[in-house]
């Protein structure tokens, strides 16, 4: 606790042992996934994974991608919390020192599983990771609650597993990748250095959405650097430096935009979801064009009325501006412009095309309303002063949307003093603070996380 505040990690991390986690995959794949040392001397997975040009299993991949355009992460291993992310013994005593009461953990290696081709293989990893993480945690299951892990590639499996992580594994919600990534239509071949997103809102996952409402659970989505995920700009990026900055916040943008515009939130709305580990400064931004274009481009917008000025106005307007006396030559000028521009061949007001109305079934909805409904929520780290623009660009709606995040486990996650400097990096009020703290990952997790709490802990969650 902090001053008497519960505090929530909403996204801590497992560093998944190797030589735990092996004993929990699938004879048949335990030969395919492993660990190795690169040239820099820095540690990947080595996945065989299926190969389109083949059409065998031997397509040997790098996660994360050790170099080139999209750079995954190197010498990211965190000297104070590596051992802490694969021990629970030492991370419960970094937990008591810190004043954390309880982390809702994600996994590491499991971050590369939305991107591998092998359907099967992917669905036994995420089986075999969400075993791996019930056992590793149980017995702590006062502090600690994991996430299960969901194959995107098989919509079917996913609910399936879905369903498992919550009624026989007793976890608290599920996580899956931003977006799944899928041939892009130009370059097919090309396949998977060039992709494109199948977003999670796309009408094929909706029936997992629905299962997700049904269990009254949150879907935590969690991308990453360098794991063939689109990454925005970050794709054009051949540095981590410069990667990682853009990374989860782009892949983050892109989910929840798709979300709100696709509808998955209109569908659902009691659909609960965190956008995690990209930060929530840019929120305000974003909320703020996702309401402008609504109201601009939806609500108001006529494709069919087309602003066309008369030719007069026009001619006289241009005689006006460019004056002299060759008044014959400008009139002729302007009118051939005129008809160029503004030609009655194609009369918009005559177009029947339905593409012209984008989103138009959201016509009647402003973004906006999905934050105050309490759908969507994002997280922050503790040297990170965002929380204290949200209320500044989104007024109160702004307090219940940042998710307290010590990214535990991660070559960026802060361990010392960082619910300290969490609450003291800007000047909140106690009632702000006790949600950045705990609240608001209570409201995203829900009554599963809610309901799970040891006595004294729920008793201050009230």
């Amino acid at each position: 606790m902090y001053q008497g505040l519960l505090v929530i990690d909403a996204d801590a991390h497992k560093l998944e042992n190797p030589l735990v986690m092996r004993d929990y995959i699938e004879p048949e794949y335990r030969d395919r996934i492993g660990l190795v040392i690169d040239s820099l001397g820095d540690q990947r997975a080595r996945i065989i994974d299926f190969n389109p040009e083949t059409g065998k299993n031997d397509f040997t991949r790098m996660f994360p991608q050790p170099q080139g355009l999209g750079k995954g992460g190197f010498r990211n291993l965190h000297p104070e919390t590596t051992l802490g992310a694969m021990f629970n013994k030492v991370r419960i005593e970094h937990m008591d020192r810190e004043g954390v009461d309880v982390q809702v953990i994600y996994g590491t290696l499991n971050l590369t599983f939305s991107s591998i081709l092998d359907k099967d293989m992917a669905i036994s990893l995420c089986r075999g990771y969400n075993n791996y993480m019930a056992d590793d945690c149980r017995g702590y299951d006062n502090r600690l609650k994991p996430i299960g892990v969901l194959p995107l590639q098989d919509v079917d499996a996913a609910i399936a597993e879905m369903h498992r992580c919550v009624k026989e594994l007793g976890m608290i919600a599920v996580a899956v990748a931003p977006h799944l990534p899928v041939p892009h239509p130009k370059a097919p071949n090309a396949f998977p250095d060039i992709r494109t997103a199948k977003a999670l809102s796309h009408p094929d996952f909706r029936p997992l959405l629905q299962a997700a409402v049904d269990l009254n659970i949150a879907i935590g989505i969690h991308g990453g650097p360098g794991v063939h995920l689109v990454g925005g700009i970050a794709d054009h990026m051949e540095t981590f430096v410069l990667n990682h900055i853009f990374v989860q916040r782009n892949q983050q943008q892109l989910a929840l935009a798709r979300m709100i515009f696709d509808g998955a939130f209109e569908q659902f709305p009691t659909l609960r979801v965190g956008f995690l580990e990209g930060g929530c400064g840019w929120v305000p931004d974003l909320a703020h064009a996702c309401h402008e274009h609504w109201e601009k481009r939806i609500r108001d917008f006529d494709p069919k009325n087309t602003y066309r000025p008369s030719l007069m106005e026009f001619t006289k307007l241009m005689i006006q501006e460019r004056g002299g006396s060759n008044s014959v030559n400008i009139i002729s000028k302007a009118k051939n412009l005129f008809d160029l521009l503004w030609n009655t061949e194609h009369d918009p007001a005559k177009v029947d095309d339905a593409s012209l109305y984008e989103h138009y079934d959201l016509r009647h909805r402003d973004p906006l309303e999905y934050f105050e409904r309490g759908q969507i929520f994002t997280s922050f780290e503790s040297d990170d002063p965002g929380p204290a623009y949200l209320p500044v660009g989104m007024g109160e709606i702004g307090k219940h949307i940042a998710c307290f995040s010590g990214d535990y486990g991660h070559w960026d996650g802060v361990l010392k003093d960082c619910v300290k400097d969490a609450a003291t990096v800007a000047d909140y009020d106690r009632e702000y603070l006790g949600l950045l703290l705990g609240g608001n990952s209570l409201a995203l997790y829900g009554d599963r996380l809610r309901q799970s709490l040891p006595t004294h802990l729920m008793a201050q969650s009230l």
